[in-house]
C-alpha cells in the first residue's frame, strides 16, 4: 500500500476544501453574521493542520498507484471531507450535535439530501450555502474535480484512472479521451456548462440569486437540499418545470453530451441506457398522472406534480413540491422503485444505475437462452458490443452486498421502532442517495428522530451507495491494509 502518495493526495484535497468553503464565509461576512465568520476561520484552521500532517506523512512519497490505493484513497477522501467539512454547522452551533452535523455533510458530499434539521430557514445564509454547495461538489466528484485542475501524477497520468473509476457511478467507467486529465476537464466543463444554463433558466423563472444558486447546485448535483422549510413548493411553476427538466438532465449519462457536441448523435440514438432512461420516465409519469387525477382535478396539474416527483425520485435529486406521502399506494409504490433503479451511468444521480438493469435484464434473457439451448454460446451485448464476463461477475457481486447491506440496515435501525414503510425507505433513501422517503421520513418530515447509532448505519449507506459499495467496504477489510 502505498500510503505516502495516498496521504499526499488527501492533503491536496483538504486544502482544497477549505477553498471551497470561501464563498460561504464571505456570505457570513456580508451579513455581518461575526459567529459564522469565526466557525469558518477556525474550522480552516483545524482542516488545514490536519493537510499539513498529512503533508509531511506524504511528501516523499514514491510512484506506484493501483487499484487497491485508488479504492483506499477515494474512500478516505469522502469520509476525511465529511467529518472536517461539518466543522461549521459545528462550531457556530447552528447544528448542536457532532452526529447531526456529520450527517447533514456527508448528505450533502453524497448528493443524498436527506436531512436533520426542523427549520432549515433558522440556518444563517452562508451555512446554508455551504450546506447546499456540497452538493455541487460531490455531484461530479471531488477527486473528479483535483484531477480537472490539479496534476495528481507527473510522470505515470495513468494511475488516475483508478480514481476515476472508484469515484464515478455506474458498472463501466473508461476515458472520453486518452489522457486522464482532459478526461476530467471535459466532464467538468460540461457540469459547469449545464449548471450555469440552469441557473439562468431559475432566474427567467422569478426565482432570487440566493435561491436559485442554492437550488441550482442540488438540481446539478441532484442532491436536494433547499433553503425553504417547503423545499420547491413555494416557488413558482415556472421554476419548478426548469427544475424537473434539470433533473432529468443531470440524470442523465454525460457521455451522451459529450457525443453530441461531436455531432456523432448517431451514437447517441442507439445508445440502450438512454432508451431505458427515456422510457421509464415516460411510463412513470403517465401511470403516476392516471393515479393522482382524482387529487389535483386537472391533467395538467396532475402532469406537472407527477413529473417533478418522478424527476426528484429517479434522477436521486430529493426537492419535494407536494407530500407525496399522501399519494395512492400505487403511485407511491412506483417511486419506491424508482429509488431502487435511479439514474444513469457516469451521471451526478444515484441509485442502482439504469445501465446495470440494462445488464441484468439481458443477462437474465442470455440466461433463458441458454437453459433452452445449452451448446450455444451466447455473448451479453450492450450497444451492440459484448460486455466482459468479469463485468457481469463484478454485477453480480455489486447486487450480493447491496442486498446484505439494505438488509442489515433495516435490522439495525428497526431498534427504534418506526415503522417497516419509514424504515424500508429510510435504507432504501440513503442508500441510493435519494433524500426523502415514506412515513416519518417523508417530504414534510426529517431524519432527526434516529438514534445515534441508526445514524451512522445511514451515513454508512450515503458513502457507500455514492461510491458505489466497494471504496467504503475495502477501508473496513483487514486485508486492504496488509502487506504484500
Amino acid at each position: 500500500m502505498n500510503y505516502r502518495m495516498i496521504a499526499k493526495i488527501l492533503a491536496k484535497i483538504l486544502v482544497m476544501e477549505v477553498a471551497l468553503m470561501v464563498p460561504g464565509a464571505v456570505l457570513e461576512a456580508v451579513d455581518h453574521n461575526p459567529v459564522g465568520v469565526r466557525s469558518y476561520f477556525l474550522s480552516w484552521a483545524i482542516i488545514l493542520f490536519a493537510a499539513l500532517l498529512l503533508y509531511l506523512i506524504g511528501r516523499k512519497a514514491r510512484h506506484g498507484f493501483y487499484a487497491r490505493e485508488g479504492l483506499v484513497t477515494t474512500g478516505l477522501t469522502w469520509l476525511l471531507m465529511s467529518l472536517l467539512g461539518c466543522l461549521p454547522f459545528y462550531i457556530s452551533r447552528e447544528i448542536p450535535r457532532y452526529i447531526d452535523c456529520v450527517f447533514e455533510m456527508v448528505s450533502g458530499f453524497t448528493t443524498t439530501g436527506s436531512s436533520i434539521l426542523n427549520d432549515v430557514e433558522a440556518m444563517s445564509r452562508g451555512m446554508l450555502f455551504w450546506r447546499s454547495f456540497s452538493h455541487w461538489v460531490g455531484g461530479m466528484g471531488v477527486l473528479v474535480f483535483l484531477m480537472a485542475v490539479v496534476p495528481l501524477a507527473k510522470e505515470n497520468e495513468g494511475y488516475t484512472l483508478h480514481i476515476l473509476r472508484a469515484e464515478s457511478p455506474g458498472p463501466i467507467v473508461g476515458k472520453l479521451v486518452p489522457r486522464m486529465k482532459q478526461t476530467a476537464s471535459i466532464l467538468y466543463i460540461l457540469y459547469i456548462a449545464l449548471s450555469i444554463i440552469d441557473y439562468v433558466c431559475l432566474r427567467i423563472a422569478g426565482m432570487p440569486w440566493f435561491d436559485a444558486m442554492c437550488i441550482m447546485f442540488g438540481t446539478a448535483g441532484t442532491g436536494g437540499f433547499g433553503v425553504l422549510n417547503s423545499s420547491m413548493a413555494s416557488y413558482s411553476h415556472a421554476a419548478q418545470t426548469v427544475t424537473t427538466v434539470f433533473m432529468f438532465l443531470f440524470g442523465a449519462n454525460f457521455s451522451v453530451y459529450y457525443l453530441l457536441l461531436l455531432h456523432r448523435v448517431k451514437s447517441v440514438w442507439v445508445d440502450e441506457e438512454l432508451h431505458l432512461y427515456l422510457a421509464v420516465i415516460g411510463i412513470s409519469i403517465a401511470l403516476v398522472t392516471l393515479n393522482i387525477y382524482a387529487l389535483y382535478g386537472t391533467v395538467r396539474e396532475s402532469l406537472h406534480q407527477a413529473a417533478f416527483q418522478v424527476a426528484t425520485i429517479m434522477s436521486t435529486s430529493g426537492f419535494a413540491t407536494t407530500d407525496f406521502d399522501q399519494w395512492p399506494v400505487f403511485s407511491k409504490t412506483i417511486l419506491l422503485i424508482l429509488m431502487i433503479g435511479g439514474a444513469c451511468a457516469e451521471s451526478t444521480g444515484g441509485g442502482m444505475k439504469m445501465s446495470r438493469l440494462l445488464m441484468l435484464f439481458k443477462t437474465l434473457r442470455r440466461n433463458i437462452h441458454v437453459n433452452l439451448h445449452p451448446h450455444e454460446v451466447e455473448r451479453v451485448r450492450v450497444n451492440e458490443r459484448p460486455v466482459e464476463e468479469i463485468i457481469l461477475r463484478n454485477l453480480n457481486g455489486y447486487l450480493t452486498a447491496y442486498g446484505l447491506i439494505v438488509v442489515l440496515s433495516m435490522l439495525i435501525i428497526s431498534l427504534d421502532g418506526f415503522s417497516i414503510e419509514t424504515n424500508l425507505s429510510a435504507v432504501l433513501a440513503t442508500f441510493n442517495n435519494i433524500g426523502p422517503g415514506l412515513g416519518a421520513v417523508g417530504p414534510v418530515h426529517n431524519f432527526s428522530g434516529y438514534s445515534v447509532l441508526s445514524k451512522i448505519v445511514l451515513i454508512f449507506n450515503m458513502l457507500a451507495g455514492r461510491l458505489e459499495i466497494y471504496p467504503i467496504l475495502i477501508l473496513f477489510s483487514r486485508t486492504t491494509w496488509r502487506r504484500h
